[in-house]
C-alpha cells in the first residue's frame, strides 16, 4: 500500500474512508483482524455499518477502527484524526488547538481534547534498557512569574512547588547521540534528581551535570563530572549542552505556541517533546522521515484511552 510522505498528500490520502480503513488494518491487524475485546479472529466485516463483528459470545461483539485506541468513542472520523496526529509528531515546535480548531472546524475545547488524547499516545513505556556512554542530567524552570499572576491565579498553579517563584521542575537525562527521557519532578532535591538517574542510567556510565549540591555522591555509582556554569560551560568533553538543547526546544514550543500550560498537564507537553526528539534519527543514525514518525505514534495509540473526565481530573485535587 502506497502511504503519504507530505502532509498535502496525507490529508487528501486520509479524506478517503477505504484508505484510511486499509492504513489502519494494516497496522493493528498485519496477520489479519482480530477482536480487540477477546482476541479472537472469527469476524465479519459489515460494509453498511463500517463494522467489524466478533462471533465470541460477550457484551461488546461489534467493534470498528477506533475501538481499542486513542480514537475511541470519538465522533470525529478518521478523516480528521490522521491528519492531526500527522501535524502532532512533526510540527517541531507544537500546534495550538486554537489552529486545529480553524482548520477542522471544530471547537477548540474539541481540538484541544484531541491533542490531550494524541499526546497520550507519543507517552512510551520505557523500553531498551538503560541509558549508557556519555549521559548528562540537568533540570530547569517552566512557567510564569509569582508576582506577575493574579491571586486566584497563583494559588492554582504553584500550590507545593519548589522553584523559583513557585515555577514547575523538569528534570531530564541525555544519552548523548541517543534518547532523552524527562519528567515533571515535585522538588530538585537529592532524593528525587537521584533517583530519576539510577532509574535509567546504566552504573558505570559516564555521566555529566552542573554543579547543583543534589548531585553530589553520584560518583559512587557513576562517572561523574560537574561543570560550573559560574565558571565555563565547556571543559573538554563536560558540558550539558546536550540537554540545553533540549530545553530550547521544550520551552520553544510551551512559550511560543502553547503559550500557557497548566502545571497538572505539564508532563503532557514534555512527552510530546520528548517524543519528536526521540524520533529524530534510528538507531543506525538515519533521519527519521514525517512518515516514518507518524507511523511510530499510530503505532503507539493503541492500546490507550483517555476520558475527558480522566484528563480535567475529575473528582480528583489538581493541587
Amino acid at each position: 500500500m502506497e502511504t503519504p510522505v507530505t502532509l498535502q498528500q496525507a490529508i487528501q490520502f486520509f479524506s478517503n474512508y477505504e484508505n484510511c480503513k486499509a492504513y489502519m488494518v494494516a497496522k493493528r491487524w498485519a496477520n489479519g483482524v482480530t477482536c480487540p475485546v477477546c482476541g479472537s479472529s472469527k469476524v465479519t466485516y459489515l460494509e453498511n455499518a463500517r463494522l467489524w463483528k466478533c462471533y465470541t459470545k460477550h457484551e461488546k461483539p461489534k467493534f470498528s477502527l477506533k475501538t481499542g485506541t486513542i480514537f475511541e468513542d470519538s465522533p470525529l472520523g478518521l478523516d480528521k484524526w490522521l491528519p492531526v496526529m500527522w501535524m502532532l509528531a512533526n510540527c517541531k515546535n507544537g500546534i495550538s488547538s486554537y489552529e486545529i480548531s480553524r482548520a477542522l472546524g471544530v471547537t477548540q475545547k474539541t481540538a484541544w481534547f484531541m491533542l490531550q488524547r494524541g499526546r497520550l499516545a507519543m507517552q512510551d513505556s520505557v523500553t531498551g534498557g538503560k541509558l549508557s556512554g556519555e549521559v548528562e542530567v540537568d533540570e530547569t524552570f517552566i512557567g510564569g512569574k509569582a508576582r506577575n499572576m493574579h491571586q486566584d491565579v497563583k494559588a492554582r498553579k504553584i500550590q507545593g512547588r519548589r522553584g523559583p517563584e513557585g515555577k514547575a521542575i523538569v528534570a531530564a537525562v541525555l544519552e548523548r547521540g541517543g534518547k532523552v527521557r524527562a519528567t515533571v519532578v515535585e522538588k530538585r532535591r537529592k532524593k528525587q534528581l537521584h533517583a530519576l538517574v539510577t532509574d535509567n542510567v546504566e552504573a558505570g556510565a559516564n555521566l555529566y551535570s552542573d554543579s547543583l549540591k543534589s548531585y553530589d555522591g553520584l560518583d559512587e555509582k557513576f562517572a561523574h563530572q560537574v561543570i560550573d556554569h559560574a565558571v565555563e560551560y565547556v571543559r573538554d568533553n563536560v558540558h550539558t549542552n546536550g540537554m540545553e538543547n533540549f530545553w530550547s526546544l521544550l520551552k520553544r514550543g510551551i512559550n511560543g505556541t502553547y503559550v500557557s500550560v497548566e502545571p497538572y498537564h505539564l508532563f503532557r507537553y514534555v512527552d510530546e517533546q520528548a517524543f519528536r526528539f526521540n524520533t529524530r534519527k534510528d538507531s543506525d543514525g538515519e533521519v527519521i522521515t514525517d512518515a516514518q514518525r507518524f507511523d511510530t505514534i499510530m503505532a503507539q495509540a493503541v492500546g490507550k484511552r483517555l476520558t475527558y473526565e480522566q484528563l480535567i481530573g475529575a473528582g480528583a485535587s489538581l493541587s
